[in-house]
């Protein structure tokens, strides 16, 4: 058993993490309200205005459409390409299939910078205007990560011979996936689909190197960093994406946590 002193080191630990995490967040919060357009502390009045003039804002409207359609697109193509790799790669037997699984997982792992210059380069060389569609190019790469992950781990966790027990009954290949594949990854397609719309949305390195003059939300913070007198919207702006954020990772967690679960009681009955 753990002694007394190493649960209390434990816990205060994980304490000094999370507040090594949070707190610079929890600052920004404040500052969003803050009355004084110099960000100084400790903040002498609180008020909200600063949240109605972001929103008339007509570039803080602009970025957020365009962060909107681009991870709504982004997400679409995922879900469409990582869940057929996933299934392809979890189905099928060939040559290089281990060679295959490791470049599907490669632009995650590879440094945002390096994806964005190769991204760049590629769109001068081909000469595509830079827009909306270049920005959704560029997130699908990584966000097909993102939904391969989850599904093909979904995949290697479900029990081949439910899919072997409906083909033997007779079903065919779309009826088994409808009524016996599909449920048992859902949550797992619905949350690669939620974890890649949140990537996507706040993706600023292989945003600027693929969005050309088109303005998004991340590149609007970015851009208005440096001007002292813009710090306001810029934490309020701040605010919305990290609610936005927080919306689907949670609900991405539970979905997968629930799915264990509930795997682990089927798995449990006799």
């Amino acid at each position: 058993m753990e002694s007394r002193s190493a649960r209390i080191a434990i816990k205060a630990s994980a304490a000094l993490t999370l507040a090594f995490l949070y707190v610079p967040l929890a600052i920004v919060v404040l500052y969003a309200f803050n009355d004084s357009v110099v960000q100084a502390w400790p903040i002498e009045g609180f008020t909200t205005k600063w949240f109605g003039i972001a929103w008339r804002e007509p570039d803080v409207r602009e970025a957020l459409t365009n962060s909107l359609k681009v991870a709504s697109i982004a997400t679409l193509l995922a879900l469409v390409l990582g869940s057929a790799a996933a299934f392809a790669v979890h189905r099928f037997r060939f040559f290089g299939r281990t060679s295959v699984s490791f470049l599907l997982v490669l632009p995650i792992a590879l440094p945002g910078i390096v994806t964005a210059i190769a991204l760049n380069t590629s769109i001068n060389n081909f000469g595509i205007p830079f827009g909306v569609m270049t920005i959704v190019v560029g997130h699908a790469t990584f966000c097909i990560v993102v939904v391969y992950n989850n599904v093909i781990a979904r995949l290697r966790r479900t029990p081949t011979s439910l899919v072997e027990a409906s083909m033997d009954l007779g079903a065919d290949g779309w009826q088994t996936f409808r009524y016996v594949t599909f449920p048992a990854i859902r949550t797992a397609v619905v949350a690669g689909a939620l974890l890649a719309f949140a990537l996507s949305f706040d993706e600023i390195v292989v945003t600027n190197f693929t969005a050309g003059s088109t303005l998004t939300i991340p590149k609007f913070i970015y851009n208005n960093l440096r001007l002292p007198r813009n710090a306001p919207i810029v934490n309020v702006v701040a605010i919305a994406v990290l609610i936005l954020m927080l919306i689907p990772v949670y609900i991405a967690q539970r979905l997968a946590g629930g799915s264990e679960r509930s795997q682990a009681r089927v798995q449990a009955e006799p």
